[in-house]
């Protein structure tokens, strides 16, 4: 039994690191993965835009995410291949380990076998029991049979056992071999079209570079309308407040239990709410952040830009109740949604779907998202996230 018991320990032991590598490739994958579908909306919009010759904006803007997420994808297959060599070695030296010792127990196999053959032929185990001295030396003798029978079957076992093992480990090292061979083609594919959208930014932003002065007038004046956006959210949601304090003040409720219960229900699923688009990638963070592509230059987001494909809807990314309607020169369509003390709002939208008092559910339709015909059919979303009358990070809320 010790035999046994030691064979399986060592065996658990030969498992384990293939088994953590297992688990290792399956995160890998899963982020290899996210890089790809990533890639593929952004490419999907990237092959829209290639219609029009010209460098625009939105064509330099995606190119960058495009050539990120390239990079991103190549370091996760990079990554993989790495693991995928560990494991190969790994295995490589059990298999080997494997082999020696089955050779051993063959060889021990083959000679107890040979000794069991001439016992039999010249040694009879009964008579042996039989012509003992003694009872206490006839038991002895019995149980030094019954040991040895057991010994055999104990061999016999451990050698199915490692040849089970090695054919386990020949069908992993095969397996793993192909998984490596795929992950070079598909890095090697990748690094050549990243080569070539690499090239075709170059060109493209020494273009842009000579038109620098009216690009930067143009960001001074979305700077300035996102500005008046942005105090005219702040403003109506100030007044709605107002008249909620008003109303608690005459005896009445700030907010009843229903929506109290959608305030915290919103809270806990902070990090984890539904992006406000079926598709589509954050193409301006919330926050001060340096503009893409023009030195010196400083955006400074009150929410989230979303980009998405031409003709997609926007979304509700909680319930809640819709409490204003209203447009902005430059913004196009805005609406605020409701989740008790918590609002987000949901600007650049066409085609509105609600109006004032609407209840909405999670994921429910609330408007078409504006495209730009004149910026290579450019569809982006802003999203705003408010506490009270405090902006929110909308990155922070929402399941990226």
């Amino acid at each position: 039994m010790k035999h046994i018991s030691y064979i399986l320990l060592l065996f658990a032991a030969l498992l384990l690191p293939a088994l953590s590598g297992a688990q290792t490739i399956k995160e890998l994958e899963a982020k290899k993965k996210k890089a790809l579908q990533e890639l593929a909306v952004t490419n999907k919009l990237l092959n829209e835009t290639q219609k029009n010759k010209k460098g625009t904006e939105n064509k330099i803007s995606l190119l960058q995410r495009s050539i990120r997420k390239s990079n991103e994808y190549i370091n996760a297959l990079n990554s993989e291949i790495s693991l995928l060599d560990r494991n190969i070695d790994s295995l490589k030296v059990q298999k080997d380990d494997a082999e020696r010792r089955l050779e051993r127990h063959r060889q021990e196999y083959a000679r107890m076998i040979q000794a069991s053959y001439f016992q039999r032929k010249y040694f009879s185990p009964l008579l042996f029991i039989l012509s003992a001295d003694n009872f206490s030396q006839a038991i002895r003798r019995f149980r030094y049979m019954q040991e040895m029978a057991g010994f055999r079957r104990q061999q016999a076992e451990e050698i199915m056992s490692l040849t089970s093992q090695i054919a386990a480990q020949e069908g992993q090292l095969l397996n793993d071999r192909m998984q490596k061979e795929t992950a070079m083609s598909a890095k090697e594919l990748e690094s050549q079209r990243l080569e070539r959208q690499t090239v075709q930014q170059r060109e493209q932003l020494k273009a842009l570079k000579r038109k620098e002065s009216s690009l930067k007038q143009k960001q001074k004046k979305q700077q300035q309308q996102a500005d008046q956006l942005n105090s005219r959210i702040q403003k109506l949601i100030a007044e709605e407040i107002k008249r909620q304090n008003a109303n608690k003040s005459q005896g009445g409720k700030a907010m009843n239990r229903e929506e109290k219960l959608v305030a915290g229900n919103f809270e806990k699923n902070k990090g984890k709410l539904p992006l406000p688009v079926e598709k589509g990638f954050i193409s301006g963070h919330y926050g001060i952040q340096p503009h893409p592509f023009l030195d010196k230059v400083q955006v400074n987001n009150k929410g989230t830009y979303i980009q998405t494909p031409a003709g997609s809807d926007a979304r509700a990314i909680f319930e809640g109740e819709v409490t204003q309607c209203f447009s902005v020169p430059g913004s196009n369509n805005s609406v605020i949604i409701k989740h008790g003390n918590y609002r987000t709002v949901y600007s650049n939208l066409t085609t509105l779907y609600v109006k004032a008092g609407d209840k909405v559910s999670t994921k429910q339709k609330i408007g078409k998202v504006f495209t730009d015909k004149e910026n290579d059919n450019k569809t982006e979303l802003y999203i705003m996230v408010y506490k009270d009358t405090e902006i929110q990070n909308p990155e922070a809320w929402l399941a990226l």
